[in-house]
């Protein structure tokens, strides 16, 4: 059996010693090296091939890759490689790694025509100079064959430690057991269509109520399905800590029910929740951990996949004993483990790692999406950038002078951008370029003054740095799927504005991560209208949708309409007596643990305050802005089985969704509001767009989010199949057709109450 690998990942493996070192910052963008190799070729003689594919063998070691051009007129084989800043700045083992990467090409091409020798060059090319820097080394053929022979040699033990795993893997996967002793009702439906996406490599939307048991009955089906579709990797992306929890406990469960299955999990971490010294740089002559890391990385990489379930805490752990960086000791083993816990960004983000991972492995790749309506708002703020002129001109204040030229042109251009905007705020059609310009000589401006002065540290600078390369980056791709708008305020005396580049379209950005994927399963309750998620999120044409049968009974969840409330803005003040009333009343009828929904804190805290005046001895707790975590805990923990009480949320908020209250710790919800976007200039210019893009833009860019809100918070009632409640939709429009069709099939609601 063969071992496929790529050159880049090899050498990554067998060539990088030394230090870990980020100063080598910042990267191009995917845009900026794709344009800066473009460039580099353009500038090449006829005849010049670029992208010149190769592969060769090594005992049982397939090695295959795409070297960047080759010039047969000179014999000449290149790498490119783009970078920002001081050329003296790239660190010596960067360079060890490009030239080790550039031999093997070398052999590989000299096997490929016949060759003797090559000439290998290695291209620096700067992004902002458009300046190559080009070292150039002259070898026989056979020098590169022992070069070769040796990195496949130190990399053939690991292959075979690789290819034993994966066979194993996929015997164990193959006779592996649902770990409980049946599927719960709807759970086998579910597992069966992920099973199905799978082996026909399709993306799947998968509607299905909450409790029965979704993120096991989506990972065991995929895990059955990788050895017959040979998936290298699952992926279980997850909006929240709640889901990542929920996903590695499905795992823990499905080891108990097979303990010997050698399956390898890791939990990957945000840097900063990771990072053992953030007063540190990310070097070795900063940070302990960062010293020497490659050289200690193979003795940890080792240890981490003996053990196998690599949660949080276990990768902590091993990094510690063996003195590297745990952050970085995870991104590494993502490449080695079989399922990969997540977030979103980790595959859908601008430099999501382990999109990049798929796409240089090649890998086959199955990803699932917790909770995936949450997936258009995170997309959104993944591809959206701003840049605040208050805190621009506070950093400039104590910002090195050798900045200061480029901050004041940039100052200008700012101010000169907003000068004639009369309004607060503003949309318009594109970036102007002389904005653009002086933002990226800014940029340009900071990196140089960086890398020579690689121990200076100033944290708003920092920060400003790293949003305007982000905007930057933005800025390359901005186009129809986005907004560039902005917005006025009086600082200080003088006006400064924040500037957004605000997309509101994320499918072209998504639409090739899901190519990306042999399968796609996005699951969730509350994901209709299908059309809405498909338009939104770019999902591929011959996308599956499924709608999971409910394992709960119209009996077991009343649904009232409060016909007679309107919970508009200009209604509200009038809304609030008639609310407390109502909550009154159904509590009386049956006391117990409720939570009650608003549209905003203010709605939430005057009709509390109303239901304490006139209701004192029914308790009340609040949901206030900017709860830690230990008082998000305190505020369900109110919700006891022998408790009563009514707990007041916002709509969307933390309580609305992704908490699980079952039996008599919540036998009922109200739902003061539709959950509409608030009308505001930002939400109009959305309203236009999906507009002029899908022809329903009050149904995009209010009703489909807004009841999506509804559904979710009301979905915290009934859990089990065993519990009993009831829900209160409290506003006149709940009756109207178009509200009532976006409702769960499964609830019996009577139209015609409390009206």
């Amino acid at each position: 059996m063969k071992y496929t690998v790529a050159v880049r990942a090899l050498t990554e493996f067998t060539a990088k010693q030394g230090d870990l070192d980020l100063r080598f910052t910042p990267a191009p963008s995917a845009q900026e090296g794709i344009a800066g190799h473009a460039t580099v070729t353009a500038r090449r003689a006829a005849g010049y091939q670029a992208e010149v594919s190769l592969a060769g063998q090594y005992k049982h070691l397939l090695v295959r890759g795409r070297a960047d051009g080759y010039d047969p007129a000179s014999n000449q084989l290149e790498e490119i490689k783009t970078y920002k800043g001081k050329f003296e700045a790239i660190p010596d083992n960067h360079r060890h790694l490009h030239w080790a990467q550039l031999r093997m090409y070398g052999w590989l091409l000299c096997q490929k025509l016949g060759l003797s020798e090559v000439r290998l060059a290695l291209v620096y090319f700067e992004i902002g100079s458009q300046k190559e820097t080009v070292l150039v080394e002259q070898y026989a053929a056979t020098a590169l064959q022992q070069h070769f022979d040796e990195q496949c040699e130190r990399f053939l033990a690991w292959a075979d430690q690789e290819l034993a795993h994966r066979i194993a893997r996929d015997q164990a996967l193959a006779a592996l057991h649902f770990p409980h002793a049946a599927f719960r009702s709807g759970q086998r439906q579910l597992a069966e269509a992920v099973y199905r996406a799978a082996s026909s490599g399709r993306c799947l939307m998968a509607q299905a109520p909450t409790g029965i048991g979704k993120t096991i009955g989506t990972l065991f089906p995929l895990l059955k399905a990788c050895p017959a579709q040979k998936l290298d990797k699952i992926f279980f992306l997850a909006a929240k800590t709640s889901g990542r929890a929920l996903a590695l406990d499905a795992l823990a469960q499905i080891r108990q029910g097979a303990p010997t299955l050698p399956l390898r999990t890791l939990e990957l971490i945000a840097r900063d929740k990771a990072c053992e010294h953030p007063d540190k740089a990310c070097h070795g002559e900063s940070c302990p951990l960062a010293q020497g890391f490659y050289d200690r990385l193979p003795q940890a990489r080792q240890a981490a996949l003996v053990t196998g379930a690599l949660d949080k805490a276990t990768t902590r752990a091993i990094a510690l004993e063996y003195r590297v960086c745990p952050y970085y000791l995870g991104q590494e083993l993502a490449r080695w483990c079989d399922v990969v816990v997540g977030d979103y960004n980790y595959y859908f983000d601008t430099g999501a790692v382990l999109h990049g991972l798929t796409l240089d492995n090649q890998w086959r790749a199955a990803v699932l999406v917790d909770e995936a309506h949450n997936l258009i708002e995170r997309a959104r703020k993944m591809y959206s950038a701003e840049l605040d002129q208050a805190a621009f001109h506070f950093m400039r204040q104590s910002a090195p002078a050798a900045l200061k030229k480029s901050l004041d042109r940039l100052n200008r251009a700012w101010n000169a951008l907003h000068k004639e905007q009369g309004q607060a705020y503003c949309a318009y059609p594109e970036i102007p370029p002389k904005f653009a310009g002086a933002l990226q000589q800014a940029i340009s401006a900071i990196t140089d003054f960086l890398a020579e002065n690689p121990t200076y540290f100033d944290s708003g600078l920092q920060r400003f740095y790293f949003d305007a390369l982000h905007f930057s980056r933005l800025i390359e791709s901005f186009d129809a799927h986005s907004l560039f708008d902005v917005a006025k305020e009086q600082h200080g005396g003088r006006d400064r504005s924040v500037l957004c580049i605000r997309n509101i379209l994320p499918a072209p950005f998504l639409a090739p991560r899901f190519g990306a994927a042999r399968t796609i399963t996005l699951f969730s309750a509350t994901l209709s209208p299908w059309h809405f998620y498909c338009d939104m999120l770019g999902l591929p044409q011959d996308t599956a949708c499924i709608d999971v049968e409910s394992p709960f009974t119209a009996e077991q969840l009343t649904v009232r309409i409060a016909g007679s409330i309107s919970t508009r803005y200009q209604h509200r003040a009038q809304s609030f007596a008639p609310i407390v009333e109502l909550m009154a009343r159904q509590y009386r009828e049956r006391p117990g643990n409720y939570l009650a929904f608003f549209s905003s804190f203010e709605y939430l805290h005057n009709v509390a305050e109303l239901f304490r005046a006139r209701h004192p001895a029914i308790p009340v707790w609040e949901q206030s802005r900017r709860m830690d975590e230990q008082e998000r805990e305190q505020f369900l923990a109110r919700f006891t089985p022998a408790g009563c009480g009514i707990g007041f949320a916002v709509l969307g908020g933390a309580f609305a969704e992704g908490i699980d209250l079952p039996g008599e710790r919540l036998v009922g919800a109200f739902i003061a509001t539709l959950g509409l976007p608030q009308f505001n200039p930002v939400n109009e210019q959305i309203r236009e767009r999906m507009d002029a893009a899908f022809g329903a833009g009050y149904d995009y860019a209010y009703l489909y989010p807004g009841l999506q809100k509804v559904v979710q918070a009301a979905g915290r009632v009934i859990r089990t199949q065993s519990d009993r409640g009831i829900v209160y939709l409290i506003d006149d429009r709940f009756a109207r057709l178009n509200v009532r069709t976006l409702l769960p099939r499964w609830w019996k609601v009577d139209w015609h109450s409390e009206s």
